[in-house]
């Protein structure tokens, strides 16, 4: 049984910062893609940032320099550290695995930036 549970979400104010933890099992993780998505209020499904198999990043243009994704094989998680948060990165974060076009989701963890 596939599960991906993600960690670390809260309240943070404008500026601050989070780190965003995922806890996969049931998967090979190395051989997997993993991303982070976000949903805000009112809004789609975004891709925020990914790593893949081989570590290659990718990151939405909103979160460049201001986030950075990370992977550790050795304990399978993936990790989102946000840094310079704003108000506009509110929204419910979740962890994705994909392979060959199979994705597996965890159940989100709310982050909301206000003062």
């Amino acid at each position: 049984q596939v599960q991906l549970v993600e960690s670390g979400g809260g309240l943070v104010q404008p500026g601050g910062s989070l780190t965003l933890s995922c806890a996969a099992s049931g998967i090979t993780f190395s051989l997997w893609n993993l991303g982070w998505y976000r949903r805000a209020p009112g809004k789609q499904r975004e891709l925020v940032a990914a790593v893949t198999s081989g570590s290659k990043t990718n990151y939405a243009d909103s979160v460049k320099g201001r986030f950075t994704i990370s992977r550790d094989n050795a304990k399978n998680m993936v990790y989102l550290q946000m840094n310079s948060l704003k108000p506009e990165d509110t929204a419910v974060y979740y962890c994705n695995a994909e392979s060959w076009s199979t994705n597996f989701w965890g159940r989100g963890t709310q982050v909301t930036v206000s003062s």
